[in-house]
C-alpha cells in the first residue's frame, strides 16, 4: 500500500486560537465565495459583496468552533509578509468591506498572514446557537435549506450515531484553505491529521457535509483503520426546496455540484 507523501517541514499543523479567528473567518468567507463550485456559481457578478456579507456574519460560528478548542490549523512558517505591518503583528487582514471595486485577487493579496487552511469543528454534544448562525443562511442562499435536506434523507437510526454526551461525535463545519495554495494537499493533510487527534482524544466518529469533490473524497474515503460512509446526497442543480408555504424553488441553481454528508467511523462501538 503506498503512503502519503508527508507535509512539507515549513508546514505546521496546530489547534486554532481566538488570535486567528479573523484570518480563519476571511480563509472560509473568501474561499467560498471566490473558489466554491456552489457559491461562486451563485454569485457571478456578485462576488466581492457577497464575500463581505458572509464575513459579517460568520462571528459565532468560528468563535464557537475555535472556543472547543477541537478546530486546527495549517501555518507557514517560512511566510513572507507582503506588508512590513503584517510582520510587526504576526499577521494581518486587510479588507476594506467598503471597497466594492475589490476582485478576489486582491483580496487575497490582503490576507497578508500564515495561516493557510483550516479545519473547524465542535462536539456535536454542545452544538451551535441556531439563532446567532440565522444570519448565515439568510446570506448564503440555500445553505441552511441544504444542510436540512441532507439531514431529512440520512435514514439512519439517530441513536446509531448522535452523542449522548461530550465527546463521542466530532463535527465538521467549514473546511478551507487560501485559494492561492490550492493543490498542495494541504486540505488532505489537515483532515488524516484531525482523524487521528480526534480517535487520539476518544471520539467515535465524525460528521461533515462537503460541497466540494475534493473534501467528499478526502472524508468518504479516510486512511485504515478508519472507515468513510456518504450517508446523504443530493445535486444542486436537480435539488428541488419546498418552503413552509408550499412555493417550490431550484435554490442552488445554475451549480450542479453533488452535495454530500459523510460519517466517519474512529471506532466500532462495542
Amino acid at each position: 500500500m503506498s503512503s502519503k507523501p508527508a507535509l512539507p517541514a515549513r508546514y505546521e499543523i496546530r489547534p486554532l486560537g481566538p488570535e486567528h479567528a479573523e484570518w480563519a473567518k476571511a480563509i472560509v468567507t473568501h474561499s467560498n465565495a471566490f473558489g466554491s463550485p456552489v457559491w461562486s456559481v451563485i454569485w457571478p457578478d456578485e462576488l466581492t459583496i457577497c464575500n463581505y456579507k458572509v464575513f459579517d456574519t460568520l462571528d459565532h460560528m468560528i468563535d464557537h468552533q475555535i472556543a472547543s478548542g477541537l478546530s486546527i490549523g495549517l501555518f507557514d512558517t517560512e511566510y513572507q509578509y507582503k506588508r512590513p505591518e503584517s510582520a510587526a503583528t504576526g499577521g494581518k487582514l486587510w479588507w476594506d468591506t467598503t471597497d466594492l471595486s475589490a476582485d478576489g485577487d486582491k483580496l487575497m493579496a490582503q490576507m497578508d498572514f500564515p495561516l493557510l487552511s483550516v479545519a473547524l469543528s465542535y462536539d456535536g454534544f454542545v452544538p451551535f446557537d441556531m439563532s446567532k448562525i440565522a444570519p448565515v443562511g439568510a446570506v448564503l442562499a440555500g445553505f441552511g435549506e441544504s444542510i436540512h435536506a441532507l439531514e431529512a434523507l440520512d435514514k439512519r437510526d439517530p441513536a446509531s450515531w448522535k452523542p449522548t454526551g461530550p465527546g463521542q461525535v466530532l463535527m465538521r463545519n467549514a473546511t478551507a484553505t487560501k485559494l492561492d495554495e490550492g493543490g498542495k494537499g494541504l486540505m488532505s493533510h489537515l483532515a488524516r491529521y484531525l482523524m487521528r487527534r480526534a480517535a487520539d482524544q476518544g471520539f467515535r466518529g465524525i460528521q461533515i457535509e462537503a460541497y466540494n469533490d475534493r473534501v467528499t473524497g478526502v472524508w468518504s474515503n479516510p486512511p485504515p483503520p478508519f472507515k468513510g460512509e456518504i450517508v446523504s446526497s443530493l445535486n444542486a442543480w436537480t435539488w428541488e426546496h419546498e418552503n413552509e408555504k408550499g412555493e417550490r424553488a431550484y435554490l442552488l441553481r445554475p451549480s450542479k455540484q453533488d452535495l454530500n454528508k459523510i460519517y466517519v467511523t474512529l471506532r466500532e462501538e462495542a
